[in-house]
């Protein structure tokens, strides 16, 4: 049994990644202040004697004897991080340096959530972990993105300076259940809209593309990733290489809810990527167990039955 401490613990992703890791045997004490994670994220762990729940802030110090750190602790869409952008960043930086901290004092191996925004808007297609990216420093979404490559720096720099044991996971768009239903980003929104018989925001012409990957097969990836030999540091890309058009999402939801839902068109908000698909190649070759195996549409249903039960529930 290992101990496992998890940052952001009650968010979406969070929240899974707990579940699997209990599930494997492990204790795990998760962290969360709440800002976008829930207790109803969790609520069925609560009752495990191996699942502790502690009320932190990861721009706080915290001090427990770990043998694993996951940090996922940050708001990821756009609509939360860019609500208080420097609260943002200081999560992004503060938490990697009280987290990476802690991983060096107690010896713990220590997995950071990075995301493929470090890619900007980019002008390399696919996007391979050698590409440095193209992000605009002082754009709305640059508390997000600089924040998480800054974040990457730093572990990188524990790494050789420290000799910390790291990975980095740079996480494609994710969905599924325990998304919050004010989320912010595509599928959640896209998926409330047609529940509730609203006409679906398309920003821009929809022609713009991502690679969706389900929750499941994110956190198998992760597992994967922390397993890996020491000399394994990342980044490493962990998404979905199968790439849609927005309006192709808009409409697939629409189908599958059976919604009237109408298509409406805004336009497209500053330094939003134009094309995000990852290259998973790498991933393949350092874990070749790995593969996302999840169709879309299979994992819309599945995201789709939990945003009827939570409409019904917050209503």
């Amino acid at each position: 049994m290992k101990k496992i401490l998890v940052t952001g613990g009650a968010g979406f992703i969070g929240s899974h990644l707990c579940m699997r890791l209990l599930a494997e045997g492990n204790e795990v004490i998760c962290l969360d202040n709440y800002f976008t994670g829930s207790k109803q994220n969790i609520l069925e762990l609560l009752e495990n004697p191996y699942f502790e729940l502690v009320r932190h802030d990861i721009t706080e110090p915290y001090y427990a004897e770990v043998d694993e750190i996951y940090n996922l602790a940050c708001p990821a869409s756009p609509v939360h991080y860019q609500y208080n952008p420097i609260k943002t960043i200081k999560t992004s930086v503060m938490g990697a340096i009280n987290m990476l901290g802690l991983a060096k004092r107690v010896k713990a191996k220590i997995l950071q959530a990075s995301t493929s925004e470090v890619y900007g808007d980019p002008a390399v297609h696919p996007q391979p972990e050698i590409y440095w990216g193209n992000v605009n420093p002082i754009g709305p979404r640059s508390c997000y993105d600089e924040g998480k490559r800054c974040a990457e720096t730093l572990f990188m720099d524990y790494h050789t300076q420290n000799g910390v044991a790291i990975k980095i996971a740079r996480i494609f768009n994710t969905y599924g259940p325990h998304m919050n239903v004010n989320d912010g980003r595509v599928v959640s929104n896209f998926i409330v809209q047609a529940l509730q018989g609203k006409d679906l925001t398309i920003f821009g012409d929809g022609s713009q593309t991502r690679s969706f990957q389900y929750v499941a097969d994110l956190v198998d990836g992760l597992l994967a990733l922390m397993q890996t030999d020491a000399s394994v540091t990342g980044p490493v890309n962990l998404g979905n290489p199968d790439e849609v058009t927005m309006l192709e999402l808009a409409k697939t939801i629409i189908d599958l809810t059976g919604s009237s839902s109408k298509l409406v068109f805004q336009s497209l908000p500053e330094d939003d990527p134009k094309q995000r698909q990852p290259d998973i190649q790498l991933a393949t070759q350092l874990i070749p167990l790995w593969r996302p195996h999840t169709a879309l549409q299979q994992g819309l249903e599945q995201t789709i039955n939990y945003f009827e039960q939570q409409l019904v529930y917050t209503n």
